[in-house]
């Protein structure tokens, strides 16, 4: 893992990807020195409103479509196609002015950016995040859609921990929880009330998030596609299937 993180993010280089500015191998001293990132994960701004800084939805949406750009750049534009594999909050490194880097490239795998599949021979990545078709190939092929699947369910916790911050709903209940958030989507946008700026980001971020997690690889976005659909009007926007796995 040291020697793949070392080997992938030494071929980026991308506003959204962290800089690998050095490292140490010498027996069983392994170090690595990335640049410094002054607010630190984007996890511990989502889960809690007891942050010192408070993380607007506008900010957020931004930190959403960065992400986004930075897998697009590994998927796309990296001179060897990366699939990161672990795309979760923790790996989102925020700096000063809470530009999102992708961090942490030790469950990369690096592909020819002509093979749109990938072979694999085990499953990697971190329980909940992990797309059906890593751990099972009855659900499809690895491939890119395999991160897209993780940068979603990302989505889906921005928004339900941000929500939730206050403790009051547990991840451990009984109902899955992509279909708790789609559930409460439908119910809102059937009300056709009128909402706040806030309200419609979080349900924008909702609505791509759902479209990302499909089960079928084929039924997701490109990452290309997820940035276009962020930066839509929600009313642009269909409402996709709801989720079945769990």
């Amino acid at each position: 893992e040291f020697l793949n993180e070392v080997i992938s993010i030494g071929r980026t280089s991308h506003v959204n990807i962290v800089s690998l500015l050095g490292f140490c191998l010498q027996g069983s001293k392994r170090a690595l020195v990335y640049e410094y990132m002054a607010n630190g994960s984007l996890d511990k701004y989502i889960y809690s409103e007891e942050s010192k800084i408070v993380v607007g939805w506008r900010k957020l949406q931004q930190i959403a479509i960065g992400i986004a750009r930075g897998l697009e750049y590994l998927h796309c534009r990296c001179n060897t196609r990366i699939i990161h594999f672990d795309i979760k909050p923790q790996n989102i490194l925020l700096d000063e002015d809470f530009c999102p880097k992708v961090a942490d490239f030790g469950l990369a795998k690096l592909c020819r950016l002509k093979d749109s599949a990938l072979s694999m021979a085990e499953a990697r990545g971190t329980v909940g995040f992990i797309a059906p078709e890593v751990f099972s190939r009855g659900f499809g092929v690895v491939s890119t859609k395999s991160d897209v699947y993780s940068y979603g369910m990302l989505l889906l916790e921005l928004v339900g921990g941000r929500t939730h911050a206050n403790g009051t709903t547990s991840h451990s209940t009984g109902t899955y929880f992509p279909n708790r958030i789609y559930d409460c989507l439908v119910k809102d946008l059937q009300t056709h009330a009128i909402i706040t700026e806030a309200e419609e980001i979080a349900k924008l971020m909702t609505l791509v998030g759902l479209w990302c997690i499909q089960t079928n690889p084929g039924n997701r976005p490109s990452i290309n596609r997820v940035i276009e659909m962020l930066e839509k009007n929600i009313n642009e926007l269909e409402v996709p299937p709801k989720p079945f796995l769990s």
